[in-house]
Order: structure tokens, then C-alpha cells, then sequence
């Protein structure tokens, strides 16, 4: 008898000369996610229980619609996550995702991203693992330290 393997949880670390508070406004306000973050464009107060979407680069279609679970501005912000965009990811159980923003020295943090809570979300596992967060990081950390997207 064979087992399919669970998704483990996923974890991204990135250094970031930038400020905490300057991390936390890049993935809370939509005129920052959207040029790094696919054209998604954030909507949320970061206050826990409060929405947390993503809207497409047009507003017109809702890619995301979830809510703060854990908020600690600007050091830990906590949602969940179901991709809208994509009709099975859509219809898989919403897994977790914790961003966590630690100062390090000389204006630098470091930025730990932990998407967790993918037991019943296989196929979002597998979308975003690997390349699918790590570009997302990239263009985070390029655009807060050159003030330009990834893809420009």
C-alpha cells in the first residue's frame, strides 16, 4: 500500500535593504504589489480579520479573497490564500501564507515567507513551489532596492 506524499510547507528567505516598514507597505499597498506581484494589485488594512485580496492588474477580476489571520505591522502579517485566478486552484481548501520581517543591521531584514496549510491544496503546492515564490521575492527585493520592477 502506497501513500501520496503530503505538500510540505514551503520556506523562502530573502535579504532586503530595506526597511520594515517599507517591506510591510510593498505587501500591503496596491500601488507597490502590483509591480512586483504579477500586476496583482493588494487590498487589505493589514488588521486582523480584515479582507486580504488581490485584484488583477484591471480590477476587473478578483484573484485572490482571503483575510488576515495574524497581523503584527510591520513584522508578521499572516493570510490565506486561494488562488482565484485558476479555476483549480479555486477549488482546492485555502492553505497559509506568513510573511515575517525581521531588522537586521544597516537597513537590511530579512524576509522569511512561509506558505503552510497545503495538505488539501496540492496543485497550489506545486504552483507555487520551486520558481513561483522565489520570482515573486526577487522582483520584491528589486523593486524596494532599485525602486524598479523585476521586468522592466
Amino acid at each position: 500500500m502506497t501513500t501520496a506524499s503530503r505538500p510540505a510547507p514551503q520556506r523562502y528567505h530573502v535579504f532586503i535593504r530595506a526597511s520594515a516598514d517599507q517591506i510591510w507597505d510593498a505587501i500591503t499597498e496596491p500601488e507597490l504589489s502590483s509591480r512586483y506581484l504579477y500586476g496583482a494589485r493588494v487590498e487589505t488594512t493589514g488588521e486582523i480579520g480584515s479582507p486580504f485580496r488581490y485584484h488583477s492588474p484591471d480590477r476587473s477580476a478578483l484573484w485572490g479573497d482571503e483575510t488576515v489571520l495574524d497581523a503584527d505591522p510591520p513584522h508578521r502579517l499572516v493570510v490565506g490564500y486561494r488562488g482565484l485566478y485558476d479555476p483549480d486552484l479555486a477549488a482546492e481548501q485555502s492553505s497559509r501564507v506568513t510573511w515575517h520581517i525581521e531588522p537586521d543591521q544597516d537597513r537590511i531584514c530579512l524576509l522569511t515567507v512561509m506558505h503552510d496549510h497545503l495538505e488539501e491544496s496540492p496543485k497550489t503546492a506545486a504552483r507555487v513551489a520551486g520558481t513561483g515564490w522565489m520570482r515573486v521575492l526577487s522582483g520584491l527585493k528589486t523593486l524596494l532596492e532599485t525602486g524598479q520592477p523585476l521586468n522592466a
